[in-house]
């Protein structure tokens, strides 16, 4: 049964500023203070009542044993095949992130198909999506019944959809690594190019068919790239061979999310359910060297609570998305709830969890070699990022209750 309407408002008025002074906006105009966070309900505040990322990962001896494998779990992606792959040392896979003043509970697949029967789930953004995507299928493995593959497209299988036909349920992966309109990088153009006051129809054409939606982008906005407003351009990114205003990349990251999130809001006035929208906030990369290097990403185990903290880039691109989410709950005009699931800390004491030289099988069978190509970027499946999905499964299960999802 859906929930109860919020009640209505006249609609906040748009921010009307055009991009190029969006764009100007520097990173000390982004949320610093993101210690204590707020929910948002239509009409109220209210604090939640569990900060699912305070917290830290803990030896759990119940983790021995993977819960799944290449052997189980078909969609794993060859370069996060890490125990396929050959990587000896197994202790990365026997911690749990515990909250500090509450209880994640273990995934359990089950519960996570009776929330998204009938419903239609979509990750949508660059490959750290498409990462997520595949631990929540890997996890949702050992579930009775597995889901069928109806559909497949684009280079690497960018665009794809399963479904769980006993729960009436659909599983989609959308690649969109601006989520606005975009030209990604080439051999011959060595910059992106992001329209950012125009949606990504590769995506936003399903909207009406979309229940649940899960966003995760940052990455790709590290490269070169040139911004449009329509037709013109107004500034880039790294552009030192372009006759064109460098305006840094914090600007057109926030732009874009902006973009992404009234768009879902303005398209989603009309739909008689509700809709849930979470972004995953930026996971950080750990290259302790080149990253063609032999130990590029060395660690075996976590950093301690404390032993690093969120900042600089990291915490920037965070505060970004914590701001971008804050501001769609409070100008929504559509039964659209927005969340965010923030992963960067949890990701952020997790070195020891990726593919590294294991992105390729056996990289070392014929003695260390002083270059190896390294992802210290992506994770291990499974590994690390199967948490954000028990993270992601508890907040849905507190929004549909309305207390919501995370901080308290």
């Amino acid at each position: 049964m859906p929930l109860s309407p919020p009640n209505r408002r006249p609609p906040r008025e748009r921010d009307k500023r055009p991009i190029r002074e969006l764009m100007m906006l520097s990173s000390k105009d982004t949320p610093t203070n993101t210690k204590k966070r707020l929910f948002l309900t239509s009409e109220t505040v209210v604090e939640k009542r569990c900060d699912y990322y305070d917290g830290r990962w803990v030896r759990d001896a119940t983790e021995s044993v993977p819960r799944y494998d290449h052997t189980t779990c078909s969609t794993i992606k060859e370069g996060q095949n890490c125990i396929g792959h050959g990587r000896p040392d197994t202790g990365y896979l026997q911690y749990r992130w515990r909250p500090e003043n509450c209880e994640l509970p273990t995934f359990d697949p089950n519960a996570f198909l009776s929330f998204i029967e009938n419903k239609h789930l979509a990750f949508v953004g660059d490959s750290m999506a498409r990462n997520q995507l595949e631990s929540l299928l890997c996890l949702l493995a050992s579930a009775p019944a597995s889901p069928d593959l109806v559909y497949s497209s684009g280079e690497d299988n960018k665009f794809r959809r399963w479904r769980f036909a006993d729960r009436n349920a659909t599983v989609s992966i959308y690649w969109s690594p601006f989520l606005v309109k975009g030209t990604e990088k080439s051999a011959q153009v060595d910059h992106n190019e992001l329209h950012l006051d125009s949606i990504d129809d590769r995506w936003a054409s399903d909207l009406n068919q979309l229940d649940v939606m899960v966003l995760s982008v940052g990455h790709w906005f590290l490269h070169p790239a040139v911004y449009y407003e329509g037709d013109s351009v107004f500034g880039c990114h790294y552009c030192p061979n372009l006759n064109h205003t460098e305006v840094g990349f914090f600007g057109a990251f926030k732009k874009a999310l902006k973009t992404a999130l009234e768009a879902i809001d303005e398209r989603s006035v009309s739909a008689a359910e509700e809709k849930y929208v979470v972004v995953t906030t930026f996971s950080p990369a750990h290259f302790e060297g080149e990253w063609d290097k032999f130990g590029a990403c060395p660690k075996e185990g976590p950093y301690g609570k404390g032993e690093r903290v969120v900042e600089n880039m990291d915490k920037d691109m965070r505060d970004v998305e914590l701001e971008a989410v804050a501001e769609a709950t409070k100008g929504r005009r559509s039964r659209v709830v927005f969340e965010a699931v923030d992963v960067t800390e949890m990701a952020l004491l997790r070195p020891d969890g990726h593919p590294g030289a294991y992105m390729h099988p056996e990289p070392f069978k014929d003695g260390v070699k002083e270059r190896v190509q390294n992802d210290c970027v992506h994770w291990c499946l499974p590994g690390p990022i199967d948490a954000w999905n028990e993270v992601l499964l508890a907040v849905l299960k507190s929004l549909k209750a309305g207390v919501g999802g995370g901080r308290g």
